[in-house]
């Protein structure tokens, strides 16, 4: 590894750390006291009221069947509307993309794969959104490559850059930098 270089892996597991440590608001389903765990609690909750609570612990009360996740994330349809401006974008230029991109996409894959097992329907949406997500992947992955390549002056980096893609494209352009200075 070079020096000062962050492995992709790390950039992609502290994202979906910090993701998963992330607030979100739920709305109770119905009333529940106080739950203690180990360090924090969470609760009381009263039916139909809002409250925020890290992405792990909704998730874990939603399949309790205390709370439903309130935020709207990733579907096909939304899929398919940033495969489509990410497709019309020139090679330079990157397409914003919702915060938290990555691990969204990642998990809504995984959620997907798992109906996918008990309803053809829920098959071919799993298929569906893997080949949207692919093809961002690649698309975006070209654009970043492209971009390292480019000389830019030190501490300049390309917009609407996802922290995974910021680490990718460091390690990119660290490479093909030193790949020029021992080549001329």
């Amino acid at each position: 590894m070079l020096s000062g270089e962050v492995s992709i892996g790390s950039s992609i597991d502290y994202s979906d750390f910090m993701f998963e440590n992330s607030l979100i608001t739920v709305v109770a389903v119905k009333s529940s006291p106080k739950i203690d765990l180990i360090g924090f609690s969470v609760g009381p909750f009263e039916e139909g009221r809002e409250y925020e609570v890290r992405f792990w612990v909704a998730r874990e009360l939603e399949r309790d069947g205390l709370v439903r996740i309130r935020e709207s994330g990733l579907d096909a349809a939304k899929i398919y509307k940033i495969q489509w401006t990410e497709r019309i974008q020139a090679v330079g230029q990157l397409s914003a993309l919702p915060e938290d991109f990555y691990p969204r996409l990642r998990r809504l894959i995984n959620e997907l794969k798992a109906a996918s097992r008990i309803s053809p329907e829920k098959m071919r949406e799993y298929e569906y959104v893997q080949n949207l997500a692919q093809d961002i992947v690649n698309c975006r992955l070209r654009k970043i490559v492209s971009l390292a390549s480019i000389p830019m002056q030190e501490g300049q980096t390309p917009k609407n850059l996802t922290p995974e893609e910021k680490s990718l494209y460091d390690n990119v352009r660290q490479i093909v930098s030193e790949w020029r200075s021992k080549i001329i």
